[in-house]
């Protein structure tokens, strides 16, 4: 179908185009922007007048649920959740039921995820058995399936053997291995350690938990020289130690939550089960540290981390609920906001939400790789078109995510999405 988008103020960051002009799309690609192609006749004409023109996002923590919840028709919500929000390609962690650690089962959810013509899914592969930590899965098995790396979701490696192992079998193939800094033993709490935590009577969670992993990732990186992706970092101390692994010149890249970017413990409240997340919130010297990291490029991507947990697993006590948020459809406006109260530049705030979470996913994003998360001559259409007027508030029921937990709830957002296109076809309208 041929679509021109046209009065938009077009943005985009991988290039640094900035102005109003019109886009026009045909056969699922962008063929022209700021001009208009000979013999174009469109079958649709979109005006975005007020409106601004953007990349569509890339997610790279959002759980669909499934495997393990297609009679609740999981993919089919989270998937509309996410093109609601403006996300058009996502990354799935592998801690699903069962876990993605054989081919049949990847092969199955992209399948099911490409018949919904929605999203771009991009599962990881598990980096072990079952997640349990001790036999490493057939990576190259799953690369062919389509897994774009592996890791452990959330949880640790008991084993720095087994890591160890892993990351030599990664470099050696080229593969990216995702990893969530935490040390088995010390992170086994459920708020961040502190006079907070202490005074509420919650196990804390050091943020050595979070730096003594890192310190292990790193020591091995040294001699492996793999690829290492970091998801979630959540403290001022980790963010140190990221930014000295970088400028050593080891291979990492690292991503945010969009709730350690904007919530602190002190969000918890009385005792909020919404608040009740993995990385725990931190102390606000923690949320600075990582705000400036995201702003200076020590901090590559921001993630929704998007989690929908149902109302039997939050509807319990703190310590005992399960940890997770909904937060897809949140993601682009959580990025807006981040730029209006700390004086981010759009580009840069828009960027760690586009261009630079496709660059982590790199070569694995394969015939993609040079046109996911830009807009570009003859790159793939997949674009999402934003009102910077239509502040809202966020309210849980209105989310189309089955997953109505959120500590963002009640807050009021500065922008909304309009439309999301996805492969040139509209996959979304407000």
């Amino acid at each position: 179908m041929k679509i021109l988008i046209e009065n938009g103020r077009v943005i985009d960051p991988a290039s640094g185009l900035d102005k109003v002009c019109s886009v026009a799309l045909a056969a699922g690609r962008i063929i022209a922007v700021d001009r208009q192609p000979k013999d174009f006749a469109p079958a649709r004409v979109i005006d975005a007048t007020g409106c601004i023109v953007l990349p569509g996002l890339v997610d790279l923590a959002a759980r669909m649920r499934e495997p393990g919840h297609e009679h609740e028709r999981m993919l089919e919500s989270e998937m509309a959740a996410a093109v609601a929000g403006g996300v058009t390609s996502l990354v799935c962690p592998p801690d699903t039921d069962p876990v993605l650690d054989e081919p049949g089962l990847v092969q199955m959810l992209k399948f099911r995820a490409e018949k919904l013509h929605q999203a771009r899914l991009f599962p990881l592969g598990a980096l072990t058995r079952n997640l349990a930590g001790e036999v490493l899965t057939e990576m190259a098995e799953l690369t062919e399936s389509g897994c774009v790396g592996f890791g452990q979701a959330d949880v640790p490696l008991a084993s720095t053997q087994t890591l160890q192992r892993a990351l030599q079998y990664a470099a050696t193939f080229g593969y990216t291995v995702w990893l969530r800094p935490q040390e088995l033993h010390l992170g086994k709490g459920v708020a961040a350690s502190g006079a907070l935590a202490t005074r509420m009577g919650l196990s804390g969670v050091p943020v050595a938990a979070e730096t003594i992993a890192l310190h292990t990732i790193f020591e091995l990186l040294k001699s492996t020289q793999a690829r290492v992706h970091l998801c979630r970092l959540s403290s001022a101390a980790g963010v140190e130690l990221v930014r000295q692994a970088k400028a050593a010149g080891l291979p990492v890249t690292c991503d945010v939550s969009i709730n350690s970017l904007h919530l602190t413990e002190n969000d918890i409240g009385y005792f909020d089960s919404s608040a009740r997340l993995t990385p725990p919130l931190r102390q606000q010297r923690d949320r600075d540290a990582l705000s400036q990291a995201l702003r200076d490029g020590t901090i590559d991507a921001l993630v929704s981390d998007h989690t929908p947990v149902d109302e039997d697993a939050k509807a319990l006590p703190f310590a005992e609920a399960e940890p997770g948020a909904t937060g897809l459809e949140l993601l682009l406006a959580l990025a807006f906001k981040w730029s209006q109260d700390q004086g981010v530049p759009l580009a840069r705030a828009l960027a760690v939400v586009t261009h630079e979470p496709a660059r982590v996913l790199g070569n694995a994003l394969g015939t993609l790789q040079a046109s996911v998360g830009q807009i570009v001559e003859g790159g793939v259409g997949d674009l999402c078109i934003v009102d910077p007027q239509a502040a809202w508030v966020v309210r849980p029921d209105a989310l189309t995510s089955q997953g109505k937990h959120t500590p963002f709830a009640g807050y009021e957002l500065p922008v909304r999405v309009r439309a999301t296109l996805v492969g040139g076809h509209v996959a979304f309208e407000r």
